[in-house]
């Protein structure tokens, strides 16, 4: 693939890619956990957009604003990311399990002007103690909130026609939160020009989704992948997007592919490992599904070979970043390279290169890098130039994972440059579990590394040193679990606390995290 044909016109706007399907054809397929399902076309996905960008930009919300989005897997999450990108807001991204310290330093940290956000989750925004100066207004849908302006209301009797923002293949449309190692999480800015590159790459050559296909990606909205399939894959590739808002459960999701004749399936290797454990798997009929892809971390080869064996699908492995698109992905899969991340979709801009960023012979482990003229590369990490620069090596931008590659050069995935623990497809900082554990009033010191575990992938296990008199029992391993999930996200928790007398560290005071990861 050319370079050319990954760059957007100047003028660019990442909704017109959804636009130009309007039609009657059925946009999304929405289910209960009760199994109730309603649907909606692309025509009136689209006219509900148009209604809430006229009413947001009556609010006086301007291009380059910009408006959290704290929702969860509805059909409203479609339009309300749809209407921003028109009316040329500025996204980011909030995972519903997120707490009010973590919503107040995104509302802060990103300038944010409005948040939107679904009745049931408006609580920990209602929570934040801290002063919130840029924040103008508060939208909410679903249900009603003090203080907060019905979303509804916003849109009623507005035009169902809009003609979206004029904005540049350069200009800021998303900016996703990513957990950082030593210091709070950084953002992340995509252009509208790096979804024009992520549609061209991502959704034809890996998820390989047509017009014609019920595609479903499990991801939730509030993290970056959600915006790479469910949102902007599935709608801007014409397809039938299935959306499922219940919890997960092996036989369910078997259940629903089958009922429901799903033909892409996008899950993360969790579920795909937990769906690979059920008894009598093969009594389920998947034959309409023609692709099954898994990202978020490296998927064990005897999962591929359930599905392989009893459904007639190859999972196809892929990997990319929060900072990028998918760059790494299992496309025709060679037999011999099962348990491999593939090779790089797009050969010339992918390496693996050395501490300098020079590019590394076959068989050499190094860190994965990707050409900083790549389109589909992140702009810059928000108000941290010094971040930014870091990451760079030369001509390179450094992922952070270390790999080797072969003489076909097909990537072999060997672990962290860092400390980012990934469980779960979630990518979580050591720093942000540290934070939240020092202000328990038994914790002294404390570290946090991943600890592998065979369903997640790895979980967090937490290192503590505790006050003088403070005893390590089980009663306090899960108080202090339970301060941690009220304190930052509940997926950052420790699921596996040791107590220790002192913590590894070098002379300059550093704690070696690589000497508690390999404590058995």
């Amino acid at each position: 693939m050319e370079l050319h044909t990954l760059l957007a016109p100047e003028k660019y706007n990442i909704a017109d890619e959804i636009d130009k399907h309007f039609s009657n054809k059925t946009a999304l397929i929405f289910e209960e956990e009760t199994g109730i399902q309603k649907t909606i076309t692309y025509e009136e996905l689209i006219q509900k957009a148009n209604q809430l960008a006229n009413g947001l930009s009556k609010l006086g919300l301007e291009k380059g604003d910009r408006v959290v989005i704290l929702t969860t897997r509805l059909i409203e999450s479609y339009y309300i990311y749809l209407a921003c990108l028109k009316t040329g807001l500025v996204l980011s991204p909030a995972s519903e399990l997120l707490r009010a310290k973590d919503l107040s330093y995104r509302f802060n940290h990103s300038e944010a002007k409005a948040v939107i956000a679904y009745g049931p989750l408006v609580t920990e925004v209602d929570r934040i103690a801290e002063a919130t100066p840029f924040l103008k207004h508060k939208i909410v849908f679903g249900n009603e909130a003090d203080g907060w302006l019905q979303m509804e209301d916003i849109m009623r009797d507005e035009p169902v026609t809009f003609t979206s923002v004029s904005t540049s293949k350069d200009d800021y449309a998303f900016m996703a939160y990513t957990s950082g190692t030593t210091a709070n999480p950084k953002g992340v800015v995509h252009t509208h020009g790096w979804g024009y590159a992520h549609l061209r790459t991502a959704a034809k050559k890996w998820l390989n989704i047509g017009s014609d296909d019920i595609a479903w990606a499990t991801a939730a909205p509030g993290w970056q992948k959600w915006v790479w399939s469910p949102f902007l894959s599935i709608l801007g590739s014409g397809a039938t997007g299935f959306v499922f808002n219940g919890r997960f459960s092996p036989e369910k999701y078997l259940q629903i592919l089958q009922d429901n004749k799903i033909n892409v399936l996008c899950c993360t290797p969790t579920e795909y490992r937990m769906m690979a454990k059920l008894e009598n798997i093969s009594r389920f009929d998947l034959s309409k599904l023609h692709t099954a892809v898994s990202a978020g971390e490296a998927l064990n080869r005897e999962v591929i070979n359930v599905f392989s064996e009893n459904f007639g699908i190859q999972i196809r492995d892929g990997y990319g970043q929060t900072e990028s698109t998918l760059l790494i992905a299992n496309l025709n899969v060679n037999p011999e390279k099962i348990g491999s991340m593939g090779q790089p979709l797009l050969q010339e801009f992918i390496a693996i290169v050395d501490s300098e960023g020079q590019p590394l012979p076959a068989g050499e482990i190094g860190t994965i890098a990707v050409r900083k003229d790549f389109p589909a590369l992140f702009k810059e990490y928000y108000k941290n130039p010094e971040k930014t620069n870091e990451a760079v090596r030369g001509s390179y931008f450094l992922t952070g994972d270390r790999a080797s590659r072969d003489e076909d050069n097909y990537f072999w995935f060997q672990g962290r440059n860092d400390d980012v623990i990934i469980s779960s497809g979630y990518t979580i900082g050591p720093f942000e579990v540290e934070d939240a554990l020092m202000k328990h009033e038994a914790v002294k010191e404390c570290a946090v590394v991943a600890s592998p575990d065979p369903i997640r992938g790895n979980v967090v296990k937490a290192f503590i040193v505790l006050q003088e008199g403070k005893a390590g029992n089980e009663e306090l391993v899960k108080e202090l679990q339970q301060f941690v999930k009220r304190e930052t996200a509940p997926y950052k928790y420790p699921r596996i606390i040791e107590f220790i007398d002192a913590l590894p560290k070098t002379d300059s005071g550093k704690i070696r995290r690589v000497e508690l990861r390999n404590r058995k």
